[in-house]
């Protein structure tokens, strides 16, 4: 009775969650209702409250870890762009060709992401194309290629995507293997769509778009900010190799490190010009919301894993697929329906290290299959979800456009992974 009231509350909790627009309910309050009434059932059906109290406590751990890491990375690229650190990029961009103004926006995507993260770089690049671009419809592909890539870019790196961090974080995956492993099925699955698109603008023209002039030093401002925020980041997994201190330790460095930069840049000024740029201005900028909706959805996840739960659709899955591949492509296609947090999150409850050890394949290719399987919907992944905000895309719009073209990048992200295992890479 009670598996079925834990599985009952966690299905209506992913309803209001994917109906979040027609609610008009923010996910972050459904996942959070979802999170606590899955970890109350649990409570109430165990023999002892206080070990299960301990249990949530462990998970809590766990879970803090991961959100202190993102609040900490997103924070640092809020202060980048309050400078105009990204303005950059801008500057760099003079094509008037649309197919490579197309290859310049997905190879800027594919890198940033696996730097930054995909979330914030699916949002920074999508704002730039609606300055490039004067046409609806251009907006419209560009934004859907800008979702594939920034999604392929982020599953090969730590820092690029928040599945791909919490197997690291794990204790899943290590940073330098990951990213040996998956750079070139990731890329696979970013080519092929963008090659395709491409032919489809051939021949065609954009106007050039001037950026706003800024003071000299307004300019190396931005680009001291800029350079100390992206170094930071590249910084956090090695300060984690070499001091073994989990990775939130070392972003919560970087923050620290940010907020002394940006206090020396900005001495002297007045006080409202100091108050835009700084760090508590900054942390007010941050997606709370999105934090809160990871706390929520893992909290859930959490709970089915005390329950046993996880552990049963782990021998269902393989009693059903009987192969980790098929396993793992089965979870990738789910991310485009379910968010793949909670999914690789169930990965690491229903399997542990000591069934696959870390930088084991399964690993490997779950953080590809599930990074990337969620940009066949345009609801499927975070990056998706933003880009769909800014731009307007209608769900229908991409399904028939853009889902196509990611699915086929996702089977050559595969092929090619297999192909690596075949030839012993």
């Amino acid at each position: 009775m009670m598996t079925v009231l834990i599985l009952g509350v966690f299905v209506l909790g992913y309803l209001a969650i994917a109906f979040e627009h027609p609610l008009k309910l923010n996910k972050a309050a459904s996942a959070l209702i979802t999170g606590v009434l899955c970890w109350t059932i649990y409570i109430v059906q165990s023999d002892s409250a206080d070990t299960a109290g301990e249990e949530l406590l462990h998970h809590m751990g766990e879970i803090s870890s991961i959100l202190f890491f993102l609040l900490g990375a997103m924070t640092v690229v809020e202060l980048i762009d309050s400078h105009n650190g990204f303005d950059i990029i801008k500057e760099k961009i003079t094509t008037t060709s649309k197919p490579r103004l197309l290859f310049v926006i997905t190879g800027v995507t594919f890198f940033l992401s696996a730097l930054l993260d995909n979330l914030t770089t699916a949002i920074v690049m999508t704002s730039l194309c609606s300055r490039l671009l004067k046409e609806k419809e251009d907006r419209l592909w560009f934004a859907g290629m800008i979702v594939i890539a920034a999604n392929s870019g982020g599953a090969w790196s730590p820092l690029g995507d928040v599945t791909t961090t919490m197997l690291w974080i794990g204790g899943q995956i290590t940073a330098l293997n990951i990213m040996k492993q998956l750079i070139l099925p990731s890329i696979a699955v970013c080519i092929i769509p963008v090659l395709i698109i491409a032919y489809r603008f051939r021949g065609k023209k954009i106007d050039a778009v001037q950026v706003p002039e800024r003071s000299p030093k307004e300019k190396t401002e931005g680009k001291i900010v800029l350079f100390a925020g992206v170094g930071f980041l590249i910084f956090v997994p090695v300060f984690k190799t070499l001091t073994h201190l989990p990775p939130f330790m070392g972003m919560l460095l970087a923050l620290g490190l940010m907020w002394v930069i940006t206090t020396i840049i900005h001495k002297g000024k007045e006080t409202e010009s100091v108050q835009k740029y700084s760090v508590t201005h900054a942390l007010q900028k941050v997606d709370s919301p999105s934090i809160l909706f990871f706390l929520g959805i893992l909290l859930a996840v959490s709970a089915l894993q005390s329950f046993g739960l996880l552990k049963e659709m782990a021998d269902g899955l393989n009693s059903t697929f009987k192969n980790d591949y098929l396993i793992g492509t089965a979870l990738g296609l789910l991310s485009a329906v379910v968010d793949n947090v909670p999914l690789v999150a169930a990965s690491q409850g229903m399997y542990d290290l000591s069934t696959y050890p870390t930088d084991h394949h399964f690993w490997e290719f779950l953080a590809l299959t599930t990074g990337t399987g969620g940009s066949a919907i345009i609801i499927g992944s975070a990056a998706g979800v933003a880009v769909m905000g800014i731009e307007h895309i209608e769900f229908m719009w991409y399904l028939k456009k853009i889902c196509w073209l990611a699915l086929i990048g996702f089977a050559a992200g595969i092929a090619v992974f297999l192909l690596q295992l075949q030839a012993g890479f």
